[in-house]
């Protein structure tokens, strides 16, 4: 015979008056967590009360009944109901709906309230916020509702907006959080998943490298060209930016880069046009220029434009100004924030007096030109004045008629009666790496081109320790000399013929003129020009009157520009030149490099992708890493392609101190300051983003959205 199943009665639910309620001592919560307090009764207020309380009677000594309920589980909800009395938004005896129990543990009732309560699932959050989206709610409004920043509600419709397949592996629990973040970068659901099935079959999932993936036909906002341009005017052309609402993103990146170059062509074109109308015979427009473009050109002397009477008087006030304020505050230990703030302003302005447009001979104009670019800022670079070797015969009488048409833009000297601007060839991105032949078990010589670059920017390293080593300058041209002089040493000499040959860089990666060493010499080289008397027939006298120091000084300056430590495949000097004189240059070169004691890693030289890493093929980047970061750094990275390993590599060997071998010096174990044998203990000195899977991201490297609390 079957048995009865029993059946559930629930408890009876009922409204109470407010001011018979009152909180119990078995309410299991004491630690506060999640929406205040105030943000519950504002919720209460827009939404009124969405659960019951659990309240039991409150007896007597003699078990009777007092009339009074106390509350065991929804103490919050009760505080917030109180709260909106004070406020007297409600009445202290409005009903309040109840669940009356009389049975079982009152402890019980409270823990179970809220263990048993499931969370919502992020995604269905990001979806609720998506769905109030869709019926017209604003995203100032759901913030609103919800008492959350409008930048947490960007970040959950962005959330719920990535593509709906990846969504369900997030839901699936396939994805974490950090991951999906990362795919919101971009819009393209199709991109999205090309992503994640690159990746899913393997163990890097990094956020960081899905964003990059995502990311890689991109340029970053910060860019050169997209500040030049600037953002507004990309958008109003049709460009997409992509934003990461989750991380600092510098600005974003910029889609459609083919667009973005030529917005800079059309502005840099535009800019070109304008300054043809001031009548230069010639304009040469790129967007960065090699270093030494300006070499064997002759530089215009201009005079500043004249300050007028105003501007004079402005000048003195601000000077005046200057001095007082240092006066009345000299022997001060630190300054007012204002008084700093305002000697800063005053500099300025002064500066900008002095930064005034420079006035030239309109003779001097006819057979000059001008070249147009951006600087490393994005900012539009304007460098005039220059004569070429071939303009430098005096210009003829314009014909008739035309001696107020400005000269055209243009590169051999003809002057057509429209505006010409001579574009220069742009290049950006860098040289393309050489293929490399998987099957080939060898490891390749390092391009020849490659070869070239490197050796070209410890040319200038050299040149700029050799400038400031007068001693070791004097003997190196000393030892020129004697190979002269003596006939030992050499068959043939030549009265006191001594030249300084300036050695030029025909193959030269892109950025050479933004070096350290780069930078150096230029600041000194104008530092001498400015000291240096204008007319040839003073230089002598000129030169007299110096210190020794101020002559040995400039004379290693000179010196240096005649060092040439460069490596080429058909070598230009010496009429046909062997490899074997090549490899002598060289090692002559070493010998100047140990004696000023050069270092390329102190000189600014670390390998990246550009430099190096990504020129190289998988197997030499393999030995780059082995060597200068250790063998488990080489392990972690050897499954990668030669894009991601280049990048990777980049990273590991940041402040190793590694140089390639065209860097090093001929005898020098300068590889890396670091043991090439494998890290002892768990390798802690490795990036995190090489760590194992397992191990967990840090919370303070993850800007995750942050979840609404359960009332």
């Amino acid at each position: 015979m079957a048995t009865a199943v029993q059946k559930i009665t629930l408890s009876s639910s009922r409204d109470i008056p407010f001011n018979k309620l009152v909180l119990s001592q078995s309410n299991v919560r004491r630690v506060k967590a999640g929406v205040s307090i105030e943000e519950l009764a504002e919720d209460i207020a827009r939404r009124t009360l969405l659960q019951s309380l659990n309240v039991r009677p409150v007896l007597d000594a003699e078990g009777a009944e007092t009339g009074m309920f106390e509350i065991p589980a929804g103490g919050r909800r009760y505080r917030a109901l109180e709260l909106l009395v004070k406020q007297k938004r409600l009445a202290k005896t409005a009903p309040v709906p109840c669940v009356v129990r009389d049975s079982g543990i009152a402890e019980e009732d409270s823990l179970a309230e809220n263990v048993q309560r499931a969370p919502l699932h992020p995604l269905d959050q990001f979806r609720a916020f998506q769905a109030l989206r869709e019926k017209g709610r604003t995203e100032e409004d759901i913030a609103a509702a919800f008492f959350t920043s409008v930048n947490v509600v960007k970040q959950r419709l962005r959330l719920a907006s990535v593509s709906t397949p990846l969504l369900d592996v997030y839901a699936d629990d396939g994805m974490s959080l950090e991951q999906l973040m990362a795919f919101t970068v971009t819009v393209d659901h199709d991109r999205q998943e090309q992503v994640w099935q690159a990746i899913s079959g393997s163990w890097q999932k990094e956020p960081y490298q899905i964003r990059r993936m995502l990311t890689e036909k991109t340029v970053r906002a910060s860019d050169r060209r997209a500040v030049f341009v600037g953002l507004g005017a990309y958008e109003a052309a049709g460009g997409v930016v992509l934003r990461d609402l989750f991380q600092s993103d510098d600005g974003g990146w910029l889609e459609d880069v083919a667009l973005l170059d030529r917005l800079v062509a059309e502005k840099l074109t535009a800019e070109a046009e304008t300054i043809a109308a001031e009548g230069w015979k010639w304009i040469e427009v790129a967007i960065d220029f090699p270093y030494g473009h300006a070499r064997g050109l002759r530089e215009l002397d201009g005079v500043l434009a004249y300050l007028t009477t105003e501007e004079q008087a402005a000048i003195e006030a601000l000077e005046a100004e200057y001095v007082r304020l240092q006066a009345e505050h000299d022997g001060a230990d630190e300054l007012p924030d204002e008084v700093d703030q305002r000697l800063g302003e005053i500099e300025t302005a002064l500066g900008a007096f002095n930064d005034r447009p420079v006035i030239y001979q309109p003779a001097d104009i006819a057979r000059a030109g001008v070249f147009v670019g951006i600087d490393a800022e994005g900012k539009l670079l304007v460098d005039r004045g220059y004569v070429r070797p071939e303009d430098e015969v005096p210009v003829t009488e314009p014909e008739q008629g035309r001696g107020s048409e400005p000269a055209a833009a243009t590169l051999d000297g003809a002057e057509p009666s429209a505006p010409v601007i001579q574009r220069a060839v742009i290049t950006i991105g860098g040289q393309v790496a050489e293929a490399e032949d998987e099957d080939d078990d060898a490891v390749k010589p390092l391009p020849d081109r490659l070869l070239t670059e490197l050796t070209a920017e410890r040319t200038l390293a050299l040149r700029d320790r050799l400038a400031i080593t007068p001693s070791v300058a004097f003997q190196a041209v000393l030892y020129k000399f004697c190979l002269d002089v003596f006939s030992r040493y050499s068959s043939y000499g030549t009265a006191m013929e001594v030249s300084v040959r300036n050695a030029s860089f025909p193959v030269q990666a892109q950025g050479l003129k933004d070096t350290p060493a780069a930078k150096a010499i230029d600041a000194r080289h104008k530092t001498w020009e400015g000291r240096l008397p204008k007319d040839k027939v003073d230089l002598w006298d000129w030169l007299t009157g110096l210190t020794g120091d101020e002559q040995a000084a400039l004379f290693a300056h000179c010196a240096s520009f005649g060092v040439n430590a460069l490596y080429e495949k058909g070598d230009r000097y010496g009429g046909g030149a062997t490899p074997h004189s090549v490899e002598q240059r060289i090692t002559e070169a070493d010998r100047i490099a140990r004696a000023v004691d050069l270092d390329m890693v102190q000189s600014g030289w670390r390998p990246t992708v550009e430099n190096y890493l990504g020129r190289v093929p998988k197997r030499r980047i393999l030995e780059v890493v082995r060597e200068g970061a250790g063998e488990r750094a080489a392990q972690l990275i050897d499954h990668l392609k030669n894009g991601d390993m280049a990048k990777e590599a980049e990273r590991l060997l940041a402040e190793s101190g590694w140089l390639p071998e065209p860097l090093r010096m001929t005898g020098s174990d300068q590889a890396a300051t670091v043991d090439a044998a494998e890290p002892e203990g768990d390798g802690e000195a490795l990036p995190e983003f090489l760590a194992d899977d397992d191990e967990e991201t840090p919370a303070d490297e993850v800007d995750e959205p942050h979840m609404i609390a359960a009332e």
